[in-house]
């Protein structure tokens, strides 16, 4: 008779939650913010910046990881689909002894002896062309893994890169990166042929909140849109239910976004916001 009752109790309890829940206006994450790559918890003698080695998925799950967000320290990253046009300025270091023969982000072995680099953003398997500014020297290298996760750099040489751009002494060096795109073959000279990494031209927009109950969601989009242009909803249904995504602004380039993005923070507008490719 005493468990009976204590049944009844928990289970009013529970039906209690569930409605509080299914009433309030919880902003849960997106089934797109997980992380998909997991990070050592030591780091590099070489290089502050983190590496990410590949998720232990096989590899039609991998492919398919390549382009969804991924979380590092508290901070999305938002990798693009198209990489035509890009052109990235900042600085470089690199990685070595640390990561040597462990997984990339794209599940080849890291190689420091070889030539490679990471970037946070940049389609994997894209080949760009490194411009150190500080010595005029310049290398192509393929992109195989996320990183560096230190602010202001943009991208993290394999240690044969960066001895071969001059990098290696010093640690870190300016920087121009430019996308060459994806290596087609060679031509008659024996120099290596790109085509553009031209999958679709990415539009950008910054989501202030994910909502299970849509009127929250939509006092959300207005609040916005009293100040911003472009204030909408995004619907979401997954194996969770249906989420009321509200977004705002629509932007042509990432870099825009993300200056907006920064606005909205720094003016105590939105406090979890982040930029999503639309």
């Amino acid at each position: 008779m005493e468990a009976n009752i204590k049944s009844i109790i928990n289970a009013f309890f529970i039906l209690v939650f569930l409605t509080i829940t299914g009433c309030s206006a919880t902003v849960l994450p997106d089934p797109e913010e997980d992380e998909i790559y997991s990070r050592p918890n030591s780091s590099s003698s070489q290089s502050s910046s983190d590496r990410t080695p590949s998720s232990t998925r096989d590899s039609s799950s991998r492919r398919a990881a390549y382009t969804k967000p991924y979380k590092i320290k508290g901070k999305y990253y938002y990798p693009l689909a198209n990489a035509r046009g890009f052109v990235q300025q900042g600085i470089a270091s690199w990685y070595g002894e640390q990561f040597h023969g462990r997984k990339t982000a794209n599940g080849e072995i890291y190689n420091m002896y070889g030539v490679s680099a990471a970037h946070k953003t940049l389609p994997l398997g894209t080949w760009v062309r490194v411009y150190n500014l500080e010595n005029s020297k310049t290398l192509d290298v393929r992109i195989n893994d996320r990183g560096p996760f230190v602010t202001g750099r943009v991208i993290d040489l394999s240690y044969k890169a960066a001895q071969m751009l001059g990098v290696a002494g010093p640690g870190t060096a300016q920087v121009k990166v430019v996308a060459l795109g994806e290596a087609t073959g060679s031509d008659q000279e024996g120099r290596v042929v790109y085509r553009p990494v031209d999958y679709f031209r990415g539009n950008f927009t910054v989501q202030v909140g994910a909502f299970t109950v849509k009127r929250n969601a939509q006092m959300e989009k207005i609040k916005f849109g009293r100040k911003y242009i472009n204030s909408h909803i995004n619907e979401y249904t997954d194996a969770r239910g249906k989420f009321y995504r509200v977004r705002v602004g629509r932007f042509r380039d990432l870099d825009t976004a993300e200056q907006f993005n920064q606005k909205l923070t720094k003016d105590g507008i939105a406090k979890d916001s982040f930029v999503v490719a639309e």
